[in-house]
């Protein structure tokens, strides 16, 4: 029996700007993307049937045709028939790290897993760049988690421009373990409140554009301070009024001694950027005492340069 373990990082927003509306119904985004080490584990292996099976650690998580994990294994089945039929089914077993609804990608990190490990177990060859074209196909964060390291995402989120990785910054997540936010919520009560301020012109366009470029030389020159003085987010507008406990982790970590502080992605993890791991085993000490809550949940991490990556055959 083949069997292949995957380790699938999750990844943080360093910058999330909203541009406007796309013909797709999507939306236009300017997105820097950081891996960070936190991750899944994703076993596959090879089934005597023709079926897709998954398994999860983690009773939220759906095992089923909806789960990302498995609609990526379908479409690998679709796409190469033959290899399914001589190779067989596959079985997903996924050992959750990542919390869900969280943004931080952990759905489409396990469906990234999928697809390399297929990749691999079916002996198909193809290209990082082939994969990511796949992995469009399911979801705009999948991409880049098969890359992963610091990249600048734009379109939907699925063009990625690789950037100079960060590699000397330690991450304090926190997440409330029972308040998942919608992304599609998000992303569409943005546009209810905000799209009368999308540009309508080049113009327009291009100006807005250009907003990330204090983050993008931050990053070319390794400057600390200048990346976290240009973390952004624009989801945050919509989210941190009508979810308090979200802004009330972010007003928390602001009174510590970190770098910086903001929520990853649509939510409801908020995390903080400090320089070592002692200084971040400090923060979410100091957190777990100023909000003693049973139900939330911290995380002590660290930017990391890959994404899915080959644990053991």
């Amino acid at each position: 029996m083949r069997s292949y373990c995957l380790i699938a990082p999750a990844k943080i927003n360093l910058y999330l700007q909203i541009l406007g509306n796309r013909p797709d119904g999507f939306h236009e985004l300017v997105m820097v993307l950081q891996s960070i080490d936190l991750a899944d584990v994703v076993t596959l292996r090879s089934r005597s049937t023709d079926d897709i099976r998954v398994a999860c650690d983690d009773p939220n998580v759906p095992a089923d045709p909806t789960n990302l994990a498995y609609r990526a294994a379908d479409l690998m089945v679709r796409q190469f028939p033959d290899y399914h039929a001589r190779f067989g089914g596959i079985d997903i077993d996924l050992q959750k790290r990542i919390p869900v609804g969280a943004g931080l990608a952990g759905g489409s990190t396990d469906a990234a897993a999928v697809l390399v490990g297929i990749n691999l177990m079916w002996h198909l060859g193809l290209t990082q760049g082939e994969l990511q074209d796949f992995a469009a196909m399911l979801g705009s964060d999948i991409p880049f988690c098969i890359s992963g390291g610091t990249a600048l995402a734009t379109c939907r989120g699925e063009k990625l421009d690789p950037l100079p990785d960060l590699t000397d910054l330690h991450v304090v997540l926190a997440k409330y373990r029972d308040l998942p936010i919608s992304t599609p919520w998000a992303y569409k009560t943005y546009r209810q409140n905000f799209g009368d301020t999308y540009p309508t012109t080049p113009a327009a366009w291009d100006a807005c554009k250009q907003k990330a470029g204090g983050m993008l030389s931050a990053i070319a020159h390794h400057d600390t301070q200048q990346i976290v003085s240009h973390l952004h987010n624009d989801l945050e507008r919509v989210v941190l009024p009508e979810y308090p406990k979200v802004q009330q982790l972010r007003d928390e970590f602001q009174t510590l001694e970190i770098l910086g502080t903001m929520m990853s992605g649509s939510g409801s993890t908020v995390f903080a950027l400090v320089e070592s791991l002692a200084q971040a085993e400090q923060v979410k000490a100091q957190m777990r005492r100023a909000l003693p809550d049973p139900d939330l949940d911290f995380w002590v991490t660290k930017f990391c340069q890959s994404g899915v990556r080959l644990a053991s055959r």
